[in-house]
């Protein structure tokens, strides 16, 4: 039974392949598209494609004990079979109708997303509050979090323990202390700040409070 998937890209990257396994690679394809009806147009004569892998087999066998110059004749020989494997994957690709069964007859593994999933970031902290430079003013200093696209802060006078209604103030960025003013002197207010990642807001840090004056 076939299985139906999104669109599927073949693996098509060398980077760091061994050459005795770049023709292992190869091989398997030009074994799963000789005669399979699903590509019957391949891009690449595949007689040449296997006159191209010996090429590289023999290439390889030369090129252990060998100068630079066969060496130099074996990486060439390397480079045209992956650029012919190349072809063929894109050809694949756009011809196995989205069916994985279809496109591991051909040879080809698919490609691996190997991108990290986005990841829940740290809540922030509020090192200190500073009184700031004029009256009504105060500093909010942040510890970056890592990964954090921006930042939101709020604060609210605090009188007889109780907490006031919040301001929400964006927060760019918080190299620099975040600078609250139009304060009213002689008052307490109570600071939270969060931050904004991949997945959304971070739950609100523990408060900071500090007089103004």
């Amino acid at each position: 039974m076939s299985t139906k998937t999104k669109r599927i890209w073949a693996m098509l990257g060398f980077t760091n392949v061994k050459d005795q396994d770049v023709v292992s690679r190869c091989t398997a394809v030009l074994t799963g598209l000789t005669g399979n009806a699903n590509y019957p147009t391949p891009p690449v004569d595949l007689a040449t494609y296997k006159s191209a892998i010996d090429a590289l087999s023999a290439g390889i066998a030369e090129s252990i004990d060998g100068s630079k110059k066969i060496i130099a004749a074996k990486n060439k020989d390397r480079e045209a079979v992956i650029k012919m494997y190349r072809q063929l994957g894109t050809y694949v690709e756009a011809n196995c109708k989205e069916d994985m069964a279809i496109f591991t007859s051909s040879g080809f593994q698919p490609a691996v997303n190997t991108r990290a999933a986005a990841q829940p970031l740290t809540k922030p902290v509020i090192k200190r509050v500073e009184q700031g430079a004029n009256s009504g003013q105060l500093l909010v200093r942040v510890a970056a979090v890592d990964k954090a696209k921006s930042y939101e802060l709020r604060y609210a006078p605090v009188a007889n323990g109780v907490t006031g209604a919040w301001i929400h103030v964006p927060v760019p960025t918080v190299k620099q202390g975040v600078s609250v003013t139009g304060l009213t002197p002689g008052t307490i207010y109570s600071f939270e700040v969060r931050a904004l990642g991949a997945l959304g807001y971070t739950d609100w840090s523990d408060s900071a409070n500090r007089m103004v004056i």
